[in-house]
C-alpha cells in the first residue's frame, strides 16, 4: 500500500495529483510545515515536518514523503517520475529516450523555474508583496523566468505537451512548477503556448480534485 505523508498545501499537492490520475490506491497521512505553526514542539502539536514521529519515516523533514510498501522516498517531482514509471500507462515513459526527455525537463524545471516561481509565492505568503522589498523581490523573480518562459513556450508551439505528444509525468510536475508564477500573468500573456497548455493540464478532473482537497485545507 502506497502512503503519503504531507498535506494537499504542500508539495505533496504534485503527488496526490499523480495518484488521482494513476488512480491509485493510497493512504494520505496530512503533515504540516512545521513553519507554519507557532510551537511544532508543543505537545497537543500537530503531525508536522518536525514531530520525532515523522521525523522517523522522513529524516530530512521535507514533505511529500512515500512510503511505497517499505519503499521510502522523497522528493516530489522525483517521486512523481517513480510512481509514473512503476505503474506505467500513458503517463509513463515508452521509451528510454521519452524516460530521459522527461528526467531532463523535469530537472530544469526544479532548477531553472521553481526557484524563482517559489520566491514569487514566498514573497506573497509573507504578505511583503507591496512593500518595496517584496515588490522587487518579484520583479527579479519575473526577470529571471522569462527566458524559461520562453524555451517552454517555444517547445509548446511545436508539440503541445512536454514529451510524446501526450500527457504525461513531466507535463504534471512542469504545470506543477510553473503554478507558482501564475499570479504574474504578464509572463503568461507573452507565452501563449505556456498559458494555453497550463489552463489544459489544469482542466484535468485528477489535478481539479486534488484542488478541491488543497483549498479545503486551512491556509
Amino acid at each position: 500500500m502506497l502512503t503519503i505523508y504531507g498535506v494537499y498545501r504542500s508539495r505533496a499537492s504534485r503527488t496526490y495529483w499523480l495518484a488521482g490520475e494513476l488512480d491509485l490506491a493510497f493512504t494520505s497521512v496530512p503533515v504540516i510545515q512545521a513553519r507554519r505553526l507557532a510551537d511544532p514542539e508543543a505537545p497537543d502539536a500537530p503531525l508536522n515536518t518536525r514531530s520525532p514521529a515523522f521525523l522517523a519515516v522522513n529524516p530530512t523533514g521535507l514533505i511529500p514523503c512515500i512510503d511505497d510498501g517499505g519503499f521510502v522516498m522523497t522528493e516530489s517531482l522525483a517521486i512523481n517520475l517513480y510512481l509514473a514509471r512503476k505503474h506505467g500507462g500513458p503517463l509513463a515513459p515508452a521509451t528510454l529516450t521519452e524516460e530521459a526527455e522527461m528526467l531532463q525537463w523535469t530537472l530544469w524545471a526544479a532548477t531553472e523555474i521553481e526557484p524563482h516561481a517559489v520566491k514569487i509565492v514566498l514573497t506573497q505568503d509573507a504578505r511583503a508583496a507591496e512593500s518595496e522589498a517584496g515588490r522587487l523581490a518579484i520583479r527579479a523573480a519575473v526577470k529571471a523566468l522569462k527566458k524559461g518562459f520562453r524555451h517552454l513556450d517555444a517547445h509548446l508551439a511545436t508539440s503541445g505537451h512536454m514529451v510524446g505528444g501526450r500527457f504525461t509525468v513531466a507535463d504534471l510536475n512542469l504545470a506543477e512548477v510553473f503554478r507558482y508564477a501564475m499570479s504574474q500573468t504578464a509572463l503568461f500573456a507573452d507565452a501563449p503556448h505556456v498559458a494555453a497548455w497550463l489552463a489544459r493540464c489544469q482542466s484535468r478532473a485528477a489535478f481539479k480534485a486534488m484542488m478541491e482537497r488543497r483549498l479545503s485545507e486551512p491556509e
